[in-house]
């Protein structure tokens, strides 16, 4: 098995090998109610990093315009099952290249961050920077525990308004209950709400 996380065939090998804690094969904890709190005039949403998708089902018939992606060809060909015949709105793909683009109203965090060594967790907050209309909002399940190992790969809140700070304000903060073994229970709702303007890193 491959053991670098950043890779694709890392991921399809958990999925082949049915090693997939972070599943749960059903909506996370909390989300239908989590989701009412993000303001109504959202109306597009990324899902990047899907895996099985389950949430994807969901948010389209809340209305919303709906995308997903993952880059390991195993999760998406599972969403694309569970989903049926909305798995036109799973797509394989890498977010961090050019042809993961737009600007989108909510991009959705889920066990997409952690999974991500920490060495490219800068390059998924500026990437987030440019996904995310100016207004919008970069919100999810974040993993608020540090860890030297992983994934999953947590880390203090304090380091992620460090990696946010030139462009999100945390603006939500609510602890998750009935979070997976995996993330329990240092699991939190945060909803980010990106500035009107894209501030360069200094």
């Amino acid at each position: 098995m491959a053991q670098d996380s950043s890779l694709s065939s890392f991921w399809d090998s958990r999925y082949q090998q049915q090693v997939t804690p972070w599943e749960s094969g059903q909506l996370p904890a909390g989300f239908a109610a989590l989701v009412q709190t993000l303001p109504p005039l959202v109306r597009s949403v990324l899902l990047p990093g899907c895996g099985s998708g389950y949430e994807v089902a969901y948010l389209q018939r809340q209305g919303l315009q709906v995308a997903a992606i993952d880059f390991s060809a195993e999760a998406v060909a599972r969403a694309r099952e569970q989903l049926g015949p909305l798995a036109e709105l799973v797509r394989q793909a890498d977010f961090f290249s050019d042809e993961v683009d737009g600007s989108w109203d909510w991009v959705y965090e889920r066990a997409f961050l952690c999974a991500l060594p920490p060495s490219r967790w800068p390059a998924y907050a500026e990437k987030m920077a440019h996904l995310v209309k100016p207004g919008g909002y970069l919100a999810g399940y974040f993993f608020l525990r540090p860890t030297l190992k992983g994934p999953p790969f947590g880390a203090e809140l304090a380091r992620l308004q460090e990696l946010f700070q030139p462009w999100f304000t945390l603006s939500q903060k609510t602890p998750v209950s009935g979070s997976l073994p995996v993330f329990a229970p240092d699991e939190y709702w945060l909803c980010w709400q990106r500035s009107e303007k894209l501030m360069p890193v200094i």
